[in-house]
């Protein structure tokens, strides 16, 4: 398996690693936190190795060798009782081609002549969308169907949705070419301020927030500096009312049921925060969508239409 990052995920990186692949059979993989990802239609698709350990032991557990393009051997992000901490497998050998500091296009053009790789010879993705969802509440899995199917051309995707999003890469992965940039670290409240700054740098482009509600409180004031600039973005609040990621590190450490002190710390509420008064108070246009059908069409609406704008989406 190649596991790539950095310059290595882009269009011409992972060309080059697709055609390796083919050549030899090797799967690629990106490693889990990646600063960005040239995604779509008629590029090499990948996916990214699971933040859950047994998810990305179970992703792993038939690799023996392990060949590092930019990315770090991986390893799980908190230590679990009871789990390992390394996620590959024992008798796994792990091989460096190239470092982050160094040039992985070169590596990469290096080990395809080396293998005899072809030119145009890696598999890429067709076209695809999913079915826009119809009735029914607002889930992951209908967030996912609606980015997927009305995802436009040459957008980018500022991604910290951290729980609810872990099944949008799938659903994704046939829309047009695009670009998707999430968090390298455990920080929380990146998304805001990395849509605001994409817009900056690529103003004919549409930039796609997507914000988890806890994280989103960090840093709210993104979207006042969204408002005074007139910025391209579409901001997707995924309300939930909670700090979900945290419930669920907490159970992964072995913590058991959080008492109501505890609770009291991880859930959003008492009261709950309202993102269309929030947003509208910094001058960005808001909604709030409590069914499939309403995100859709609030969505569509934003996806033809410029300037900053927030959909609550209410799970």
């Amino acid at each position: 398996m190649l596991m790539l990052t950095g310059q290595a995920l882009r269009e011409n990186g992972l060309a080059l690693a697709g055609r390796i692949a083919t050549a030899t059979g090797a799967r690629i993989l990106a490693q889990g936190s990646n600063a960005r990802i040239a995604r779509g239609a008629g590029r090499v698709p990948i996916e990214r190795l699971p933040y859950p350990v047994d998810q990305a032991l179970a992703v792993l557990k038939d690799v023996r060798h392990l060949i590092l393009v930019g990315s770090k051997a991986p390893v799980a992000f908190f230590a679990y009782p009871d789990k390992p901490s390394v996620l590959t497998p024992e008798r796994c050998e792990i091989h460096r081609l190239s470092t982050l500091a160094e040039d992985s296009i070169s590596a990469l053009e290096w080990l395809a002549d080396e293998v005899g790789a072809k030119k145009n010879g890696e598999v890429v993705q067709q076209p695809t969308r999913p079915a826009l969802p119809t009735g029914g509440p607002i889930t992951p899995d209908t967030l996912a169907a609606s980015l997927g199917a009305l995802l436009p051309e040459g957008a980018i995707v500022a991604d910290e949705s951290v729980t609810t999003g872990r099944g949008f890469f799938r659903a994704t992965a046939g829309a047009p070419p695009h670009d998707w940039m999430n968090n390298m670290g455990g920080s929380i409240g990146l998304g805001l301020p990395l849509a605001t700054g994409a817009a900056v740098a690529c103003p004919d482009r549409k930039v796609i927030c997507l914000e988890g509600d806890g994280s989103g409180m960090y840093t709210v004031q993104a979207l006042w500096t969204q408002a005074r600039e007139s910025l391209d973005v579409t901001t997707v609040v995924f309300a939930n009312r909670t700090y979900a990621i945290l419930r669920g590190e907490l159970s992964g450490v072995g913590a058991g049921t959080p008492g109501k002190k505890a609770a009291d710390m991880l859930d959003i509420g008492r009261p709950d925060l309202d993102w269309v008064a929030m947003a509208r108070g910094m001058g960005v246009e808001a909604s709030r969508a409590t069914t499939a059908e309403e995100f859709n069409r609030q969505f569509a609406v934003s996806m033809g239409s410029r300037g900053p704008r927030l959909i609550e989406a209410v799970l």
